[in-house]
């Protein structure tokens, strides 16, 4: 698959700013690494660094904005945080208020933007080795689940993993994580395969984030560690205001997916 260049990245964001994409980001500027979007205040960033630290397969961690600076210098130098991804959703004191397509109004000079690996990199790897992915093939969102299992706290921020789910043959299963597991800063390799109940999720059809998927015949459900998962998160710990990406519209970065290959890296 080609990389494309570095102005197909810019050139997305500028849509996105001008207001002529609010949808998900999923396609937007082949071959360019995304990013989930998590912001808060500097007196909680650095609890929130050591959760980042604690849960590396739900957040890892790419980038930590300067406090009051919107623009990430290491993954798009160019860029601004408030207005560069394509929907918000706003929390204060754990209570969703907004899901604006812009978030200057709500910025301050004492917030501080950290920016996660997102799976969208090892799907595009995925789909370069020939694994469909159902949810591309059924134009959804991917589905996202709440789970019973616990993430590691960090000072004020406790609460549940957050999975994505991709179905996929039973023959496929291991070819598929293999791949995925080449992108630890993308999440890497699935942390469930197989029975939903397992990780206290009752119906798959219902996600609670993203769109539910048809699972073909034989098809089993894969399940990875999702970067929704701090805003699950705000739900519990109840930061005073917290900024996040609305789920699957994620931000582009001037980096491409294969800086981010293990494999490729190591060669």
């Amino acid at each position: 698959m080609a990389l494309g260049t570095a102005e197909s990245a810019v050139a997305a964001r500028t849509r996105i700013r001008a207001g002529r994409h609010a949808g998900p980001t999923s396609g937007l500027a082949p071959g360019f690494a995304q990013a989930n979007l998590v912001v808060l205040a500097a007196d909680e960033a650095l609890d929130f660094l050591r959760f980042c630290v604690r849960n590396p397969r739900s957040c890892p961690l790419l980038e930590v904005t300067d406090i009051g600076s919107p623009h990430p210098v290491a993954l798009a130098a160019d860029a601004d945080l408030r207005t560069d991804l394509p929907r918000y959703r706003v929390f204060r004191d754990g209570e969703l208020v907004d899901e604006p397509t812009d978030v200057t109004r709500y910025w301050r000079e004492d917030l501080v933007g950290f920016l996660l690996g997102c799976s969208f990199t090892f799907e595009w790897a995925l789909a370069a080795a020939g694994l469909p992915l159902a949810h591309q093939a059924q134009g959804v969102n991917v589905p996202m689940y709440l789970t019973s299992r616990r993430c590691v706290p960090a000072g004020p921020f406790a609460g549940p993993l957050v999975v994505s789910m991709r179905p996929f043959a039973p023959e496929d299963i291991p070819r598929a994580a293999a791949v995925a597991a080449r992108f630890p800063a993308m999440h890497g390799a699935p942390v469930h395969i197989g029975d939903p109940a397992a990780l206290g999720i009752a119906d798959l059809s219902a996600p609670d984030f993203g769109d539910p998927v048809r699972i073909g015949p034989g098809e089993v459900p894969v399940f990875w560690a999702c970067g929704v998962t701090p805003q699950a998160v705000a739900l519990e710990s109840r930061p005073g205001l917290a900024i996040f990406h609305a789920p699957g519209h994620m931000f582009i970065t001037d980096r491409a997916h294969v800086e981010f290959d293990c494999q490729e890296q190591a060669l």
